[in-house]
C-alpha cells in the first residue's frame, strides 16, 4: 500500500505544530512542508490580493508535490482562502478555524478568551463562529500583533521577552463578578510553540485550546476514504520543507524545521 502524501501549508513556521499532530496520528505518512515565508506575516496584507498570492501558491506546491492531502495549518489562509482552494483544486483540503466550538462546550465560568491574528479576530468568518457555538458565553477576542513572530523567534533560537509576552496575552484574561476566563483558545497555528511561556506569563491557570490534534484526526479521516496518488513522487521526499524566498534559509531557521522533523529544503520557483 502506497504511504499518503501530505503537504502541510503555512506563511511561516506556526504549521509546524500541526504538523507534529499529524505526524503522531500518521506515523507512515510522507509529509511537506510548505512555508510562504517571503509573504510572512499575512496580517499586513490586502485581502483580495492575499486570496490571490494563496491560491496560486498552493497551486504550485500541489503541482510540484502531488499529495494525497492538503492542511492548510495557517488560520488566515482557512478563513479567506479554503472555500477558493477546494473550488479550484481537486485535491482535498483540512483547513483550520479558531477552536470556538470546543472552547464553548468547555467553559464553566462562560468566559472564554481567544487569541488571534487581528486579522482573524476582525474577520466575519470568527463572528460567526462566536454567534453559532458560543452565543451563550462572552467571548473576548485579541488580536495579537506580535505573537506569531515571538514564536518564530522562539523556534530560531531567541529568547522570549516575557513583558511583550504578557501584553500581548493579557487581553484576555478577564474578570466578569466572581468569574474568570477558564479556556483559552490559541488561534493562531504559532502560539502552541508559546505554550509554556504563556502558562508562565498567564494571571491564572486556564485551559489552553491547541486546534493541532482535532486537524490531524480530521487528516486520518480523510486519508481512509481518499485515493492515494502518493506513487507520483515528482522529486519531493517526506521531510522537506518548500519556502517562498530564500531568506527563510538562514541557518537559525533551517535548524528550526529540522529539529521539527524538515531537514531538506527548496525554494519554490513563483510567478506570483
Amino acid at each position: 500500500m502506497t504511504k499518503p502524501r501530505i503537504l502541510l501549508f503555512d506563511s511561516g513556521m506556526g504549521g509546524l505544530t500541526v504538523a507534529r499532530a499529524v505526524r503522531a496520528a500518521e506515523p507512515e505518512a510522507t509529509l511537506i512542508y510548505a512555508a510562504d515565508n517571503a509573504a510572512f506575516p499575512y496580517g499586513a496584507w490586502d485581502e483580495p490580493l492575499l486570496v490571490k498570492r494563496i491560491v496560486a501558491v498552493v497551486g504550485k506546491l500541489v503541482a510540484e508535490t502531488t499529495p494525497d492531502l492538503v492542511v492548510i495549518a495557517c488560520n488566515t489562509a482557512s478563513t479567506l482562502a479554503l472555500a477558493a482552494l477546494r473550488e479550484r483544486y481537486a485535491v482535498p483540503f483540512v483547513g483550520t478555524v479558531p477552536a470556538i466550538k470546543p472552547a464553548a462546550e468547555q467553559t464553566k465560568s462562560g468566559l472564554i478568551g481567544v487569541l488571534a491574528t487581528p486579522g482573524t479576530v476582525n474577520r466575519e468568518y470568527t463572528r460567526t463562529l462566536i454567534h453559532t457555538y458560543a452565543y451563550h458565553c462572552k467571548v473576548f477576542l485579541h488580536g495579537a500583533k506580535r505573537l506569531a513572530e515571538i514564536a518564530e523567534g522562539k523556534l530560531k533560537g531567541q529568547a522570549v521577552d516575557m513583558d511583550e509576552l504578557k501584553s500581548e496575552i493579557m487581553p484576555v484574561f478577564r474578570k466578569r463578578d466572581d468569574k474568570t476566563t477558564d479556556v483559552v483558545v490559541l488561534g493562531c497555528t504559532h502560539y502552541p510553540l508559546l505554550l509554556d511561556e504563556i502558562r508562565q506569563a498567564a494571571p491564572w491557570p486556564v485551559t489552553y485550546i491547541d486546534p493541532a490534534p482535532a486537524i490531524a484526526r480530521r487528516v486520518s479521516d480523510l486519508l481512509r476514504s481518499a485515493k492515494g496518488t502518493g506513487a507520483r513522487m515528482n522529486g519531493a521526499q517526506h521531510g522537506t520543507v518548500f519556502l517562498t524566498s530564500a531568506r527563510g534559509r538562514g541557518n537559525e531557521s533551517l535548524a528550526a524545521y529540522a529539529a521539527m522533523g524538515f531537514g531538506s529544503n527548496e525554494v519554490l520557483d513563483l510567478p506570483v
